[in-house]
C-alpha cells in the first residue's frame, strides 16, 4: 500500500508538471503572438490578434447553428470514419499474417495504396459515392486506415516467441495462440496506432468536407477563406485543435486502462 500511494503520488505531481510546462509554453506563445501584432511585423489581415482570435472563437462557441451545422458535423464524420478504420485494421492485419504468402502477396499492395494521396483520390470516390455522408466516411476510413493496420502486425508479430512454441508444444489452435498470445502482446502497439489514426481521420474529415459539402468544419474553412475572415479562420483551427487533442487523450486513456501492465514494465526499465 505505501507503495502504491507513493507512485499515486508521483504520477499525480508527474501529470501536474506537465500541465503547468504547456501552460507555461501556452502563455509564451500567446505573448509572442502579441508582440508580434503589436509591433505589426506581419499585417493583421494575415495574422489576426489574440483578442480578435478570441472574439471569433467565442462568437462561435455561442453560436448553436456552428455546433449544430458544422462541429458535430466533423465529429459524426470523423468517429464513424475513425470507426470504419479502426474496424478494418483490426481484421485486415491478422488475416495478412495467417501465412507468409499471404503477407507476401497483399501487404505491398496496401503500402501501394497507401502511397497514393488521398485527396486525389476523393473526387473519384465522390463521383462513386456521391456527396453524402458516405463518401466522407469512405475517405476519413482511408486517411485512417494505414496507421491501424500497420501497427496490428508489427504487435501481432512482437508476440514472445518462447510463449508461442510453449503453446505450439501443448498443439494450442491458431485462435488460442492468437487471443492467449499475440493479441495481449500486441495492444500497446495497436492503441498506439489508434491514436495516430484518431488524429488521421480529423485530416481526413477535413479534406473530405474541403471537395463536398455543405456543412462541416472543413466546408467552413472554405467559406471564411473566401471571405478573407481570418480570425473566423484561426477560430475553426482552434476547435480542430481541441477535437484532436480530446480523442488523442481519450485514446490515451484507453491505452492505460488496458495496457497498464506494459507501461508499468517500462517504466520500471527506465528507472534501471
Amino acid at each position: 500500500m505505501p507503495t502504491d500511494r507513493a507512485q499515486f503520488r508521483e504520477e499525480l505531481l508527474d501529470r501536474a508538471v506537465s500541465v503547468l510546462l504547456a501552460g507555461g509554453f501556452l502563455v509564451v506563445l500567446i505573448l509572442a503572438w502579441q508582440l508580434i501584432t503589436t509591433l505589426e511585423l506581419l499585417p493583421a489581415y494575415l495574422v489576426p490578434t489574440p483578442a480578435a482570435t478570441a472574439h471569433a472563437i467565442w462568437k462561435d462557441l455561442t453560436d448553436p447553428r456552428f455546433w449544430n451545422d458544422q462541429l458535430f458535423q466533423t465529429l459524426y464524420v470523423v468517429l464513424v470514419g475513425f470507426a470504419i478504420a479502426a474496424v478494418a485494421g483490426l481484421v485486415i492485419g491478422p488475416l495478412l499474417i495467417l501465412h507468409p504468402l499471404i503477407e507476401r502477396s497483399v501487404y505491398p499492395f496496401v503500402v501501394a495504396f497507401q502511397t497514393m494521396p488521398k485527396i486525389a483520390m476523393a473526387p473519384l470516390i465522390l463521383v462513386w459515392l456521391g456527396y453524402g455522408h458516405t463518401s466522407k466516411f469512405v475517405i476519413t476510413a482511408l486517411v485512417a486506415f494505414f496507421p491501424v493496420v500497420v501497427n496490428v502486425i508489427a504487435g501481432l508479430k512482437a508476440g514472445d516467441e518462447r510463449q508461442l512454441i510453449l503453446m505450439r508444444a501443448l498443439r494450442a489452435s491458431w485462435w488460442t495462440r492468437m487471443t492467449k498470445v499475440r493479441i495481449p502482446n500486441a495492444l500497446p502497439y495497436i492503441f498506439a496506432g489508434l491514436d495516430i489514426a484518431v488524429v488521421f481521420a480529423v485530416i481526413g474529415a477535413i479534406v473530405a468536407e474541403f471537395l463536398g459539402s455543405p456543412n462541416g468544419l472543413g466546408s467552413l474553412v472554405i467559406i471564411r477563406q473566401t471571405n478573407v475572415d481570418i480570425p473566423g479562420l484561426f477560430s475553426v483551427l482552434f476547435f480542430l485543435a481541441v477535437m484532436g487533442s480530446t480523442l488523442h487523450l481519450i485514446i490515451t486513456g484507453l491505452a492505460r486502462k488496458f495496457t497498464f501492465w506494459s507501461q508499468t514494465a517500462d517504466n520500471k526499465v527506465a528507472k534501471r
